[in-house]
């Protein structure tokens, strides 16, 4: 399909300068750019690519002033906020490429579940007995969906995911492939003789609506309960959320991060990856975590937290500099003692 920049200009509510009926039919980086592609500009740092840039339109934010002259070809678009507003460009762009309704084959449908309108179910996928459906859902192939699970509207589930039976999932979801949500928690308590004896995992997972989940992320069934992922999360790839955590609204982990059982992160919480969080503690609402960082209790109030265990990050970065510096400061500790014990000497 192809678009004017009139159209795009319509739809972002931009001002065009340049050729108005220009058309574009594809996006494009700008340092990649090619006619009939559509680029944006957010990043100063690339701003030397639009100089040269093949594109025919490219959006920038309105405070944009170029410092030497543009392409003749290229039209500019200017928007309150490019990055924002090529997002968008790309949310409409995927939501054209989403597959059209309908059942492939071979696939199972249990004759108790209810599925909705507007549905595209791929092959081999398995939806058990009650569970339901919601209007303009898609199901990528070889994905299992148990019984009495409930998947929202508009919700996109990719290839390979395990759903188990009796997991909630809201409506706008996107669920990426490897997914496993409601696989027991690690529930193990030991008997007289030292053996684990598994602790049943009896609960299920409540994933509220606009959640994205990255691919081969497992999240597991509470003990008793709900494991709750609230309204707006996203998570990344290959994260561990452990039995009965809560993930506040709007909070975002990236990838590798563990959660143990029973945490309860709060509203707009950022997680940078490989953090691992210890479990039945608190974290404030917006509270950030670095990467790589250990949290072994509860977090009281919004802060930057750096490092194992994780404290201030300007501590942190204070306490680097000291710890770079012993190197040189025991170099400097012998050398005294070494003179110490040469004035000990010469008095004896």
């Amino acid at each position: 399909m192809e678009f004017s920049a009139t159209q795009i200009a319509q739809l972002l509510d931009g001002i065009i300068e340049g050729d108005a009926s220009v058309t574009v039919s594809g996006l494009s980086k700008i340092e990649e750019g090619k006619t009939g592609a559509l680029s944006f500009l957010s990043n100063p740092k690339y701003e030397s690519y639009i100089y040269q840039t093949a594109s025919s339109i490219c959006i920038v934010d309105h405070t944009f002033q170029p410092s030497k002259p543009l392409p003749s070809t290229l039209t500019l678009i200017k928007v309150k906020d490019s990055y924002a507003c090529f997002a968008k460009l790309l949310q409409l762009y995927q939501a054209s490429m989403r597959k059209a309704p309908g059942i492939e084959q071979p696939c199972f449908i249990d004759p108790s579940a209810k599925i909705g309108k507007d549905v595209f179910i791929g092959a081999f996928v398995y939806i058990g007995a009650s569970a339901v459906i919601g209007d303009g859902t898609c199901i990528y192939p070889n994905t299992s969906i148990g019984q009495n699970s409930k998947v929202g509207a508009q919700t996109t589930i990719y290839s390979g995911v395990q759903i188990y039976d009796n997991m909630q999932i809201g409506a706008n979801c996107i669920i990426h492939a490897g997914v496993i949500i409601g696989s027991d928690g690690f529930g193990f308590a030991p008997n007289e003789q030292g053996v684990f004896d598994k602790v049943p995992q009896i609960g299920n997972v409540i994933i509220e609506d606009n959640v994205e989940i990255g691919a081969n992320t497992t999240i597991d069934r509470a003990t008793m309960g709900s494991t709750r992922i609230k309204t707006g999360v996203k998570i990344d790839n290959l994260c561990q959320i452990a039995h009965n955590v809560e993930i506040g609204e709007h909070s975002a982990l990236a990838a590798q991060v563990g959660i143990a059982g029973s945490a309860k992160l709060g509203k707009h919480v950022m997680v940078g990856g490989q953090t691992g969080i210890s479990g039945h503690l608190h974290i404030a609402d917006g509270t950030k975590i670095v990467a790589q960082s250990g949290i072994p209790s509860s977090v009281k109030q919004a802060e930057t937290l750096m490092g194992t265990p994780a404290i201030p990050m300007n501590d942190f970065k204070r306490s680097h500099i000291g710890f770079r510096k012993l190197p040189e400061m025991m170099r400097e500790l012998s050398a005294l003692r070494k003179e110490i014990n040469e004035l000990k000497a010469k008095k004896s």
